[in-house]
């Protein structure tokens, strides 16, 4: 069957800390004065990824209220920080947990514009369903493309993270749409590929950065990429 609409995920999928997380960590430990590098910085960052896989497995929603928010960001700056050899003075936590909650540290990546637009002339509907905290909605309007998106589920809102089957219901049911007419967009393979696929949708890695070059799923590395890889589909 034809794709009729695309549902992404949020988070390094359309926005992104500005300039970008290792940038913005280093910041903070420099103020620190713990001079890091951002390349360093990549580097702990790949330590903790499993992080996330833990979090979906023990079933500890980590989006879903403030507190669950800071208390698992936390948990994942204390293991980069230890991977960074860097001692953990008091307020470090909070402050990386400060800024990475500011809504004026996110940008859209540059490739979602027209990509909207291709999708949006090609007579695509568009949603979101994303594991974020509730004020992804607040950025969306800020950013200027909340109005965008027929359908946005958010965990922090409903109570319900991916891989739960359930969110992703929520947001077909939201589209009016059968799962084999939507495409999901994301940049987990864990979260974003199988869970959708089970469900019936087409699922498309994002994977601006080369991580996953092996990943079992139809990839792109720009988001421009999309519209043709659509309408091969159709």
């Amino acid at each position: 069957m034809t794709v009729r609409a695309v549902l992404f995920d949020a988070g390094e999928t359309l926005v992104h800390p500005a300039p970008s997380f290792p940038e913005l960590f280093s910041r903070v430990l420099a103020d620190a004065g713990a001079e890091r590098s951002p390349d360093r910085v990549v580097e702990a960052s790949r330590s903790v990824f499993d992080r996330f896989s833990e979090a979906a497995r023990d079933k500890d929603l980590w989006t879903t209220s403030p507190d669950a928010s800071a208390r698992f960001w936390k948990s994942v700056y204390a293991r980069m920080l230890d991977e960074l050899d860097v001692s953990t003075p008091n307020g470090l936590a909070d402050a990386l947990y400060a800024t990475f909650t500011d809504q004026r540290n996110y940008a859209m990546f540059d490739d979602v514009a027209p990509t909207l637009d291709a999708l949006d002339a090609d007579g695509l509907a568009m949603g979101i369903v994303s594991n974020f905290e509730a004020w992804l909605e607040e950025l969306l309007v800020s950013l200027g493309v909340r109005d965008r998106f027929r359908a946005v589920v958010i965990s922090g809102i409903e109570g319900i993270e991916k891989p739960d089957p359930r969110i992703y219901t929520l947001g077909l049911e939201l589209l009016g749409m059968a799962a084999n007419e939507v495409a999901y967009v994301g940049d987990n393979p864990e979260f974003d590929v199988a869970p959708p696929a089970t469900l019936g949708m087409t699922p498309i890695l994002i994977d601006r950065r080369g991580r996953f070059p092996d990943a079992d799923a139809t990839r792109i590395t720009d988001l421009r990429e999309l519209p043709d890889v659509l309408r091969e589909v159709a």
